[in-house]
């Protein structure tokens, strides 16, 4: 790296360079490339104008690369005077900005003083609105530097007809103004069609019927192939004796017969012209095919006499080399573009011959082509000037995305997904499904792709959006909501995928309960299945026995009820609820040993025991989001990790807020007022202690019993633990004297 002193700031997760002047874009050819963020984005699809993203794509690939972006920050430092206006990303620039001590600036600057001539303004700045409009640019202007002229760059009005005619002749080309105009080429083209379709009319042969030629040509042309079949068909019948076969078919005419004939056009024509006879005569009198019938009776009444009532093969070949030589030379023909404007015209304008001066409008036209170009570069200019700096915000660093001011955004965020109470800012464009599908995983962040549709447009828009705060709520496949783009426009959504992710350390913490809860919904519908299942199955085995008769021999006598048997199973099921209970009981009695704050840490102990493993995982996972793979799978190369910290993640998501409102529910369920369902719980509070204290269950609590019966049993046995003692005393001192 360079000396020169950058300012360094650290934000999503890794040191960045700060662009906060005109000399830090100068001095960007001097930034080691292993310091920027992004070595490459693609030209489409992001929210800067892609008009400023193609002048930066130099070499035309559809990327913009980093030696790219050096060489436009040193062509736009050259040509300002100021390199800091570029930070006001302002779409109007004042002309005194343009640097005129150097050959691009003084084209350019002159270059934007004609655009605003030929729009009428009297103004020392120029817009990005002034450029953008060609037509407009060029609309009062006489020549444009393109090489076309239209009819407003004529001299006379001989030279007007004669443009216009070359316009109609060869289709013409779009001046800059818009206006369709004629170029070098197509005025030699018209001139040459001029000559050839001159000296090819020259060369003409005699029409054999006048001006009925080329009506008896094509007829003739239309009916050679049935004629012709007809004569080989007669021919065959003469042959083999079976004029029927060869002639039209009734069975096919009885096919057709109920259906509307006209639509059966056809088929008509498929049959042969004329009815076959051994003789291959047609008789010009008799009925031919209706589907032939016009074109052929057009061509008798032009070709043969009416003294004429039979053709044979040997008449339509003469008929035929009749029009050869006619035929030949209509083939020949040369210079068609021109063959509208009829002989006499295309004879006048060759004898006028204003070749030359259109030719030379065209040169004084060409003359300007380097000053009209130079209006491509002011517009180059003045797009990079409101949009180069944006696009170094999102490419040298990424100080749109991680900006305080939340109003500002980054290209690549395209809009905000409203869902499930909540509003998404962070939302990609889906360029490839299948690449995001393979790496958004490793983005740590839960992300819900949607499809897009909406009226104002046939295609549908695929995105990705982050969750970054709240809970998954109700979101899954298939939930509805609603999208709205960069430019206002809403989009109807529907979540097609879902790739799961911590969204925040309070959903983790719950989401183990909510795990526990799912599994024992699932069992208890798995359960419940299998119990419908089997009770189904049972029902139709009984329905489906045979009924045992009394009668029956092998029928087996019901069991009798074996009271021994329900007896164990009761007893078993008394210890089990007693064991419970039990230990219930001796957890409870540790449980209110204890004094207030040991208690809290006792459960606070057993919450982090359960939800401190899913807090831990999804504390790191959310330090861990990044978003730098969703925008390698859109196409770019991000250099740098790209972060998500909890904090700025939360804002990326807004939650509804409501005040707080003491309202009523007209639709809640209507039932005891508040202070009577007090009293009915106090009650049975009151009622559930006092049998608790009587039956001597709160003696634990040092609460016992009033009743003697509990005390009357206590003094018994501690009575026969004095007696049991005493005994065994005196058994202990009688045994030595024994001996």
């Amino acid at each position: 790296m360079s000396n020169y002193k950058w300012t360094f700031q650290n934000i999503g997760g890794t040191t960045r360079i700060k662009l906060n002047s005109g000399e830090d874009i100068r001095h960007l050819p001097e930034l080691d490339e292993k310091m920027w963020t992004v070595l490459s984005c693609p030209v489409t699809n992001l929210q800067i104008d892609e008009r400023s993203l193609r002048y930066i794509d130099l070499d035309g690939d559809g990327k913009i690369h980093v030696s790219e972006v050096v060489r436009t920050a040193q062509w736009l430092t050259a040509v300002l005077n100021n390199a800091d206006l570029l930070l006001q990303e302002s779409d109007t620039m004042p002309l005194s900005a343009i640097c005129t001590d150097t050959g691009d600036g003084q084209r350019i600057y002159a270059s934007a003083r004609q655009i605003l001539r030929n729009l009428g303004k009297e103004t020392d700045s120029i817009s990005v609105a002034d450029t953008s409009d060609s037509i407009a640019i060029f609309a009062q202007t006489r020549f444009n530097g393109d090489g076309v002229i239209t009819e407003s760059s004529a001299d006379t009005d001989e030279q007007k007809t004669l443009i216009n005619a070359i316009i109609a002749a060869t289709g013409g080309t779009p001046d800059r103004s818009g206006v369709q105009g004629i170029n070098a080429g197509q005025i030699e083209a018209f001139y040459t069609a001029l000559a050839e379709y001159k000296a090819w009319n020259d060369s003409a042969v005699q029409a054999p019927y006048g001006d009925q030629t080329d009506v008896a040509m094509a007829a003739y042309n239309a009916l050679d192939t049935k004629v012709r079949d007809f004569f080989l068909r007669s021919k065959l019948a003469a042959y083999s004796n079976d004029v029927a076969v060869l002639d039209v078919q009734s069975a096919r005419i009885e096919a057709i017969s109920a259906d509307n004939l006209t639509d059966k056009m056809a088929e008509i024509a498929s049959y042969p012209i004329a009815r076959i006879s051994p003789d291959a005569l047609i008789d010009l009198n008799a009925p031919v095919n209706p589907a032939w019938e016009t074109i052929f009776r057009q061509l008798k009444e032009i070709v043969w006499s009416k003294e004429k009532t039979t053709l044979s093969e040997d008449d339509w070949k003469t008929l035929g080399d009749t029009f050869a030589p006619y035929a030949a030379w209509k083939a020949a023909q040369a210079g068609t573009m021109v063959a509208s404007l009829g002989i006499a015209t295309v004879e006048q304008m060759l004898t006028g011959n204003r070749k030359a001066e259109l030719l030379q409008l065209v040169e004084q036209d060409k003359a300007l082509e380097t000053e009209a170009d130079t209006i491509q570069e002011v517009d180059r200019l003045l797009h990079l000037y409101r949009d180069f700096y944006t696009l170094l915000k999102n490419f040298v660093t990424l100080q749109d995305f991680y900006s305080p001011d939340r109003e500002r955004k980054a290209v690549f965020q395209i809009g905000t997904l409203v869902i499930d109470r909540r509003a998404c800012h962070l939302c990609f464009r889906a360029e490839d499904m299948g690449k995001l599908s393979t790496m958004a995983p490793a983005s740590g962040m839960y992300l819900i792709f949607c499809d897009c549709t909406t009226k104002n447009r046939p295609d549908k828009l695929q995105i990705v959006a982050a969750m970054t705060q709240g809970d998954t709520g109700e979101l899954m496949v298939g939930k509805n909501a609603i999208f709205y783009d960069r430019q206002g426009h809403d989009w109807d959504a529907v979540v097609t995928k879902i790739i799961d992710n911590p969204i925040g350390i309070a959903q983790a913490f719950w989401s183990p309960y909510r795990r526990m809860a799912k599994w024992v919904e699932d069992l208890i519908n798995k359960r419940a299945a299998e119990k419908d299942s089997a009770i189904m199955s049972e029902a139709t085995a009984k329905l489906s026995e045979k009924p045992v008769l009394s009668a029956d021999k092998d029928a087996k006598p019901a069991q009798p009820f074996d009271i021994a048997k329900f007896a164990g199973i009761f007893a078993a099921l008394g210890m089990a609820l007693g064991m419970i209970g039990t230990a219930l009981v001796s957890v409870a009695k540790g449980f209110v040993a204890l004094t207030w704050w040991q208690a809290v840490l006792v459960i606070v102990g057993i919450l982090l025991l359960i939800s401190g493993p899913s807090m831990i995982m999804a504390w790191l996972k959310l330090r861990r989001r990044n978003i730098a793979p969703i925008l390698n799978a859109n196409g770019w190369a991000v250099n740098a990790s790209s972060v998500l910290s909890i904090g700025f993640g939360a804002t990326l998501t807004d939650t509804a807020h409501f005040p707080k409102l003491k309202m009523k529910d007209p639709f809640a369920k209507k039932g005891l007022a508040t202070w009577k369902k007090w009293v009915i719980t106090l009650a049975a509070a009151v009622v559930v202690f006092v049998g608790l204290w009587l039956g001597n269950l709160l003696s634990w609590a040092k609460l016992p019993s009033p009743l003697s019966y509990f005390h009357h049993e206590v003094v018994t046995e501690v009575v026969a633990e004095i007696v049991t003692e005493e005994t065994v005393i005196e058994t202990v001192t009688e045994e030595p004297t024994a001996e």
